[in-house]
């Protein structure tokens, strides 16, 4: 049985060659090519390894890379920061035994982080290692709608991305930029964790009912701690661009808080401020958001 370590960084390995052309690495293409990426010769090449040994890594059969051949590897395929990171903690827990049975305790928000929640004057959320919403605040609330409009099992932030009934936030123009987000932070969930149920359930069903989503995840993207820009439309304020930021809480992995900010005196913050008064005072409807 392969072990499930093993088979992640085989795929981690073909989705990153295929992503390089000869040229990127200072290789002349040749003739007539039949895959779009490196050849699997070509990468075993520059990375100073015999093609029979990196075959046998992407198919993920009993190959104990060292570090030094990681290494190799990573320079080769040039991975950024995150990647080789993905890249090492992959084949390290790929050389452990094949885990038994897991016991896996529920995730839940600590009191602390409850209460820090409910005084932070910005909108906030604390997302499960897998993406679930585990907590909001009343700013988040009024900016994303309220979750409870959704059964407790689809408070997921990809399962809310991907939904197929809002067609029409895939025309936001940061769509995929913050689905590749998602993605890329499921990935570096994953990496600790191959065969975890809820993983394994949202990724299945995912996979299974959207052409995008089967898309972006071939790409074998991984962040770990990520930011941006968003625009959400509001009706009752208008547009607000905001940033957002994630904070790792404790845990090894853990949940993380997404915090969205906007710059003190902007018009954003007054648009900000104009919602949270409106949300004080009576319900909101659900913002028409990118989720």
């Amino acid at each position: 049985m392969t072990h499930p370590h093993a088979r992640e960084l085989g795929d981690f390995l073909r989705a990153r060659r295929g992503r390089l052309r000869p040229r990127d690495v200072g290789l002349e293409p040749g003739g007539r090519r039949k895959v779009t990426g490196l050849r699997r010769e070509e990468l075993a090449l520059l990375a100073g390894l015999s093609t029979d040994y990196y075959q046998r890594m992407e198919q993920g059969r009993e190959v104990r890379p060292s570090d030094t051949v990681l290494d190799a590897l990573a320079d080769a395929l040039v991975l950024d920061d995150d990647e080789r990171r993905h890249l090492f903690a992959l084949a390290r827990a790929a050389r452990r035994p094949a885990p038994g049975p897991v016991e896996r305790a529920p995730e839940r928000v600590p009191t602390g982080t409850r209460r820090l929640l409910r005084v932070m004057n910005t909108p906030a959320v604390v997302l499960g290692r897998h993406l679930d919403l585990l907590a909001w605040n009343p700013l988040a609330e009024a900016l994303l709608g309220n979750p409870d409009d959704h059964p407790a099992h689809r408070l997921n932030m990809l399962l809310l991305m991907f939904d197929d009934t809002p067609t029409d936030r895939r025309r936001c123009p940061d769509w995929e930029h913050q689905a590749l987000d998602y993605i890329g932070m499921m990935r570096s969930a994953i990496a600790t964790d191959p065969t975890h149920p809820r993983a394994t359930a949202i990724v299945g069903e995912l996979s299974i009912r959207s052409a995008d989503f089967r898309r972006l995840w071939a790409r074998h993207d991984v962040r770990t701690s990520v930011s941006g820009t968003k625009t959400f439309h509001v009706p009752e304020v208008g547009d607000i661009a905001l940033d957002w930021d994630t904070y790792p809480l404790p845990g090894a992995p853990g949940p993380v808080m997404l915090v969205w900010t906007a710059a003190p005196g902007s018009a954003d913050a007054d648009r900000l401020n104009l919602l949270a008064s409106l949300h004080a005072t009576r319900p909101m409807r659900h913002a028409e958001d990118c989720p």
